[in-house]
């Protein structure tokens, strides 16, 4: 078992950065692919960032390419998302996950942390 407790969200002001954390204990996350999602206010959840657990191959979401950057540290066991031009539309609780499956789809993810709430103000 994976236990994943994401950190650092909170309120900024449009065209802020804000750097979210996800801690893992339990087992090691060398072995996985790791993951950012999130969910929008009346959104389904949805794909932002990922890393592969060999940390050669990392994947964005069109929406947030070029200003999220995804970062993963084996040592410390944790993984991080580096947000920074923020816009009103990233406003969303941010999930981290780990898994062995397809890294852009929620299937792809067994252990899922409780989220972290982002607001970006206008």
């Amino acid at each position: 078992q994976v236990q994943l407790v994401e950190s650092g969200g909170g309120l900024v002001q449009a065209g802020g950065s804000l750097r979210l954390s996800c801690a893992a204990s339990g087992r090691t996350l060398a072995t996985y692919d790791v993951a950012w999602f999130r969910r929008s206010p009346g959104k389904e959840r949805e794909f932002a960032a990922a890393k592969r657990w060999s940390a050669t191959t990392t994947y964005y979401a069109d929406s947030v390419k070029g200003r999220f950057t995804i970062s993963r540290d084996n040592v410390k066991n944790m993984v991080y998302l580096q947000m920074n031009s923020l816009k009103p539309e990233d406003t969303a609780v941010y999930y981290c996950a780990a898994g062995r499956g397809n890294p852009v789809a929620e299937e792809g993810y067994n252990y899922w942390g409780q989220g972290t709430q982002v607001t970006v103000s206008s």
